[in-house]
C-alpha cells in the first residue's frame, strides 16, 4: 500500500511532535521532515532524496513565516501541496495564505479525522475546504461586493473630502483647499457619514485608509 510523505513545519514543538505521533500511528502516513520554521525547511527541501506530497504548515512562525514559506513553495515546487494549521480564524490571514497557494486551511482544535481527510483530499484531489473556509470567503466575498457598492456611490469630490479629512485639517481649512464654502463641507461630511453608514471622523479615516482612499 502507498503511503504518503508528510512534512510538519511548526514552531511549537508539543505541537508538531503529538501532530507526528498522532500521523505516523496511521500506516498511511510517513512523517518525513519536521521543522521549526520555514527557513529551516526550505533548506530541507532543497536537500532532500524524497520531497513531501503534503506539508502541514503554521501560519505564524519566526525567520520566514507560513506565507512565505507557501509562496516559496508554490513558486519552486508546485506539486507539493501545503495545508495551512493554525489558531487564527482571521479571514484577512485566510486570504493571505489561500492567495500563497495553500490547498486547504485547518484550525488547530480540529478532530483528527478532519485532518486526515483533509491529507488525503488534498493529495487525491488538489484542495480541500471545510465549511469554516468556506463561511468566511462568503463573507470577504460578501464585503467585497458591499465595499464596491458604497465606492460606487461616492461622488469625486465626495472621495477628494474624504482624503482631505485624513490629514490634520479641520474641516473649515479641508473648504479653503476645496475652494469651497464651510458649509457645502458639512453637506459633504454628512452625506458621507449616511452612505458609509459611520458616526464620525475616526470611523472615516479608518475606512478611508481600508481603502486606499488617503
Amino acid at each position: 500500500m502507498k503511503t504518503i510523505p508528510i512534512a510538519i513545519v511548526d514552531d511549537h514543538t508539543l505541537i508538531s511532535k503529538a501532530l507526528e505521533n498522532m500521523i505516523t500511528e496511521n500506516t498511511q502516513y510517513r512523517v518525513i521532515m519536521n521543522h521549526p520554521n520555514g527557513e529551516e525547511f526550505i533548506a530541507g527541501v532543497e536537500k532532500a532524496s524524497e520531497l513531501p506530497a503534503v506539508v502541514l504548515m503554521d501560519v505564524n512562525m519566526p525567520y520566514k513565516n507560513g506565507i512565505e514559506t507557501t509562496e516559496w513553495l508554490t513558486e519552486h515546487y508546485p506539486d507539493i501541496k501545503v495545508i495551512a494549521l493554525t489558531m487564527d480564524d482571521d479571514e484577512r490571514v485566510l486570504i493571505r495564505m489561500l492567495k500563497a497557494g495553500a490547498k486547504g486551511y485547518l484550525l488547530k482544535d480540529m478532530q483528527p479525522s478532519i485532518l486526515f481527510q483533509a491529507i488525503d483530499t488534498v493529495f487525491e484531489k488538489g484542495s480541500f475546504y471545510t465549511d469554516f473556509v468556506a463561511q468566511k470567503l462568503l463573507k470577504v466575498k460578501t464585503e467585497e461586493m458591499k465595499n464596491a457598492s458604497l465606492l460606487s456611490e461616492l461622488k469625486d469630490r465626495e472621495k477628494e473630502f474624504i482624503k482631505w479629512a485624513c490629514s490634520e485639517l479641520t474641516y473649515k481649512e479641508i473648504a479653503d483647499k476645496m475652494c469651497l464654502s464651510p458649509k457645502t463641507i458639512d453637506g459633504y461630511r454628512d452625506s458621507v457619514f449616511v452612505k458609509l453608514d459611520i458616526k464620525n471622523r475616526a470611523g472615516l479615516v479608518l475606512f478611508a485608509l481600508k481603502h486606499d482612499l488617503c
